[in-house]
């Protein structure tokens, strides 16, 4: 059992670090509203500390969750950051998701601080976090890697290292394209359907044994059909997401004509007052007529 520090307890990091304690980790957490670490120490047991540096003091590893760029640095840069209370040879596990060059960044600073930056987004969804059955997708050294794979465990269905600094961060660009293509395509069928005349519900049942089946239809089908959409990760932060992804296709020469168009169709979810729906509101567009 390792001693841990977990930073940022959203509605991902919050299970997340429940599972780590579960599994008889020594945890101490950070957050940056004081209460939700009270509230987790009361859940869950452990420890919490007034900021990153604090509660990182002695971790073998530091596991992180929390908004984008700007949050991964204060949490691990400054006086008070995490980076000045880790110690040499520790490991900072990163499951933010953010863009491949503060990945990059951070990981040369850790190294010149002798201890490991491993960028381990992750999918899945709040669900997926407080069932212990994430995907998580790395890049960073080979060693460090191994070391934090068993810890990783806790709260992961899968765990892979795709290659160097950064690969984890690419690697969830793809996933976030792909669901976007998904979702749209998923909306156009059920309001298809709705216009149709078709009971949504039972082309459902037909298709999704066949080649259109995915995850998406699966668990997103009935709340989309029944115009709810409290479900999960949200418009917001997917149109971050695919703000870094059409950014980086920039710089790699990737074409992403279809993820662009969602990402303004997001946008259009965001104008009707949707930016905290989950991602499915895609179909808000299509039936709001």
């Amino acid at each position: 059992m390792a001693k841990l520090a977990f930073l940022g307890l959203g509605v991902m990091g919050f299970p997340m670090a429940g599972h780590l304690r579960k599994a008889g980790h020594e945890v101490t957490v950070y957050n940056r509203t004081a209460q939700k670490a009270d509230a987790w120490v009361a859940e869950h047991g452990g420890t919490r500390a007034p900021t990153p540096r604090e509660a990182v003091q002695g971790a073998q590893f530091v596991m992180a969750c929390v908004g984008n760029d700007d949050d991964l640095r204060s949490v691990c840069l400054g006086p008070d950051g995490a980076f000045a209370g880790m110690e040499r040879g520790a490991i900072f596990v990163d499951h933010t998701t953010v863009s491949a060059a503060v990945t990059r960044e951070l990981y040369e600073k850790a190294e010149e601080s002798g201890f490991a930056f491993v960028d381990a987004p992750i999918s899945g969804g709040q669900a997926g976090a407080e069932n212990g059955a994430l995907s998580v997708m790395c890049g960073g050294d080979a060693q460090a890697y191994a070391q934090a794979e068993p810890v990783i465990a806790a709260y992961a269905r899968i765990c892979r290292r795709i290659g160097d600094s950064g690969a984890g961060q690419m690697t969830k660009m793809c996933n976030q394209i792909a669901i976007a293509g998904l979702v749209q395509g998923l909306s156009e069928a059920l309001n298809f359907a709705r216009k149709a005349g078709l009971d949504g519900r039972a082309v459902v049942e037909v298709i999704s044994q066949g080649a259109a089946g995915s995850w998406q239809m699966q668990n997103r089908h009935e709340t989309m059909l029944d115009d709810e959409f409290e479900h999960g990760f949200a418009v917001d932060w997917m149109r971050k997401d695919l703000a870094i992804c059409l950014d980086a296709a920039e710089e790699t020469g990737a074409a992403l004509p279809v993820t662009a168009l969602v990402d303004q169709f997001y946008k259009d979810v965001q104008a009707m007052g949707g930016g905290r729906w989950d991602t499915s509101s895609l179909i808000r567009r299509l039936t709001r007529d």
